[in-house]
């Protein structure tokens, strides 16, 4: 009778379990702009996220050291075991749709005293039962067990988009910081080359004081300019000691020196034409859009939950198996066992909670559709920044490298007027600062040019791996 028994069960739980009073879920429409703002990307079609990390970032060191963080950062680990956590709990959640089926078996012996058996004198007993058998079964009706269990396979579909979310976010970051370290590489040598420039004029200053065609005025002037660049070189060597170490931290080990920059920023092999497609078709393919979807879907399916409970919960409670007082007789003829107890439970009163409940599930729907709304409004807003800085930066760049080279020759022939005695040094000390900081600026704008893909491919999707 056991095999029939468990099989009407099974039946019966598919049957009544095909339905639930969830709301019928529809996608969101996306609350933005059909294009990007000021023409941006105008014709474009194809998208940057559908392109490999690896044709973004084609320098080979930079490649290593991305693969190396892709490895053994934590942050990227500790998404991945979250993901084996929700896939764990969709499981147990899972297993609520099937019955559990146990096996049992017992066995007891046991002697009563004369003067309680009723009979005048001691009596032994035994008892000895083997059974199949199913616990407490609820019989899905109206989609109670079924919308739990779509919410937490909606759970762990978020958590998988979130782990995306951090790998994308953790190239991103690593090439930042690896340019950022090319960058400050950069620097330091402007520093350098301008500390022994500052020290060249001072040493020339002083010579023209002992010849009188200099003032102690001048002198210290130059000194200024000197100390200045000195501190500045103590400054970026500090910067660049920084940049490694947070370059190791996102690597998640020790980088080995063969794959560290060694500044040359301007020529850093990153790809910075990224195409930035449709922003429909891109922005609902961003992991951190699909996991919020995710969320809004796994809310929905609460309300279906927080419904049912206003119905009642049928439970079943079966078993069968064999009985004897003698366990040789155990598995003999006319020693079987069954029972079905069936069990229903009808809300009456409970004080509102129930109610209370269902305007909880609602509230949580809304509250993740307007989440959902405000994703999909940041992620727009960092691709049409990224947009904006990439569409002015190259004539940015232009101009400041024509800044420079005018800076430099001022500078050279502030040199010779100064050395001629035509100008005072003060001309040639702000000819100076100016190609100084002229420089800098050049380096900013390059870091400038190398962050904002990184930003823009990391903002449109792009280096995840399905």
């Amino acid at each position: 009778m056991t095999r029939p028994l468990i099989a009407a069960i099974l039946l019966a739980s598919t049957a009544l379990s095909a339905c639930t009073l969830a709301p019928a879920y529809e996608k969101p429409v996306l609350p933005i702009a059909q294009a990007w703002p000021d023409g941006a990307a105008v014709g474009q079609t194809a998208s940057a996220a559908d392109l490999d990390w690896k044709a973004v970032y084609q320098d080979p060191r930079l490649q290593g050291v991305i693969d190396l963080a892709l490895d053994q950062n934590r942050d990227l680990r500790v998404a991945v075991l979250n993901i084996e956590r929700a896939r764990a709990q969709y499981r147990v959640q899972r297993s609520a749709l099937l019955p559990t089926i146990d096996a049992g078996a017992s066995g007891s012996r046991g002697r009563t005293p004369g003067d309680l058996s009723g009979a005048g004198s001691a009596v032994d007993s035994e008892s000895y039962s083997a059974s199949l058998g199913i616990t407490a079964y609820e019989l899905d009706l109206f989609g109670r067990v079924r919308s739990l269990n779509e919410a937490a396979l909606q759970s762990y579909l978020a958590t998988a988009e979130n782990r995306r979310a951090v790998q994308i976010s953790l190239i991103a970051e690593t090439a930042t910081a690896w340019a950022t370290l090319a960058a400050d590489q950069d620097l330091l040598t402007v520093s350098q080359n301008t500390l022994k420039s500052s020290e060249e004029s001072l040493a020339l200053t002083r010579r023209r004081q002992e010849g009188g065609a200099a003032n102690l005025l001048e002198v210290r002037q130059a000194e200024t300019l000197a100390e200045q660049a000195r501190g500045d070189l103590a400054a970026a060597q500090a910067q660049v000691a920084r940049d490694r170490n947070a370059l190791t931290l996102l690597a998640g080990a020790e980088v080995p020196a063969e794959l560290l920059p060694q500044g040359d920023l301007q020529h850093l092999a990153i790809r910075h034409d990224l195409p930035a497609g449709v922003p429909s078709d891109v922005l609902a393919r961003r992991p951190d859009v699909l996991a919020a979807e995710h969320n809004l879907q796994g809310m929905n399916a609460n309300i279906g939950a927080a419904r049912a409970a206003f119905f009642p919960r049928i439970t079943l409670t079966a078993s069968a198996g064999a009985a004897s007082t003698e366990l040789s007789g155990l598995f003999s003829g006319g020693s079987g066992a069954w029972s079905f107890a069936p069990a229903i439970s009808l809300p009456i009163f409970d004080g509102g909670a129930n109610a209370a409940n269902l305007k909880v599930a609602k509230a949580d729907r809304d509250i993740a559709l307007a989440q959902y709304d405000r994703t999909v409004q940041v992620a727009f807003r960092e691709v049409a920044d990224s947009l904006a800085v990439q569409t002015t930066l190259d004539r940015r760049i232009d101009a400041a490298t024509r800044l420079l080279v005018a800076a430099q020759d001022a500078e050279r022939l502030s040199r010779i007027r100064y050395e001629q005695g035509i100008d005072s040094y003060l001309v040639l000390l702000d000819a100076q600062r100016t190609r100084y900081s002229a420089e800098k600026a050049l380096v900013a704008l390059w870091l400038v040019r190398a962050q904002t893909s990184a930003t823009l491919y990391k903002a449109l999707g792009g280096g995840a791996i399905a």
